[in-house]
C-alpha cells in the first residue's frame, strides 16, 4: 500500500481532492434546490476535471519514464478515476436536491472531459492538461451551435444523453485520451 500513498502524493491527489471538494461544497451551498442551468453543471465538471488533471504528471517526468514498473495500467486507472470522481461529486450535489443535469449527461460529459484532459497531458504536459477541457467548454458555451451532426459533435456537452453523435464524441475522446496517456504519458 506504500506505493499507492507515494503515487497519490506525487500526483498531488490530496490537493486535487481538496479542490474538488471545495467546488462541490460551494455549488451545494450556493445553488438553490430545484432545476438549474446545464451550463453550471458543465462548469462544475470542468472545474473538477481541471483541478485533478494537474496530477496527470509527477514532479519528474524523466524519472517516470525510466522506472521499472508498469505505468500503462496505472495511468489508465488514474484517468478513469478522475472521471469517476468528477461525475460522482456532481451527482452527489444533485442527490442533495439541485438538479443540474441528467445523470446520463453527467457521466457522458465527465468521460469526454477527462479524455480531453488526458489528451492535454500528452500534447501539452500535465501542468497544461486543463487547457483542452476548459477550451472546449468555452467553445461550447460561447460559440453558436452549428446545425446537424457537426453541431452535435462540436457541442457534445449540451445535447441530451440519447444523442448518438454527442455520445460517440465523448466516448471517443475518453478512449483516445486514456490510451494516448497510458501509452505515452505526459509530455515533458
Amino acid at each position: 500500500m506504500r506505493w499507492l500513498t507515494l503515487y497519490a502524493r506525487s500526483r498531488q491527489v490530496p490537493a486535487s481532492a481538496a479542490a474538488v471538494t471545495l467546488v462541490t461544497l460551494t455549488v451545494w451551498a450556493l445553488v438553490e434546490p430545484g432545476p438549474a442551468e446545464l451550463a453550471l453543471a458543465l462548469l462544475v465538471l470542468t472545474a473538477h476535471v481541471a483541478s485533478a488533471s494537474v496530477g496527470l504528471g509527477g514532479p519528474d517526468v524523466v524519472l517516470e519514464r525510466t522506472a521499472a514498473i508498469r505505468w500503462m495500467p496505472r495511468r489508465a486507472a488514474h484517468v478513469l478515476l478522475i472521471g469517476a470522481v468528477a461525475a460522482v461529486a456532481l451527482l452527489t450535489v444533485q442527490a442533495a436536491g439541485t438538479k443540474l443535469a441528467p445523470t446520463g449527461v453527467v457521466v457522458r460529459d465527465a468521460a469526454g472531459l477527462v479524455g480531453l484532459a488526458a489528451l492535454g497531458a500528452v500534447l501539452c504536459g500535465a501542468h497544461l492538461a486543463w487547457t483542452l477541457p476548459t477550451g472546449w467548454l468555452g467553445l461550447t458555451l460561447f460559440v453558436p451551435t452549428p446545425n446537424g451532426t457537426v453541431g452535435e459533435v462540436v457541442n457534445w456537452m449540451l445535447f441530451p444523453p440519447g444523442t448518438t453523435a454527442s455520445a460517440w464524441t465523448a466516448w471517443v475522446l475518453l478512449a483516445i485520451g486514456t490510451v494516448g496517456y497510458a501509452v505515452a504519458g505526459p509530455r515533458r
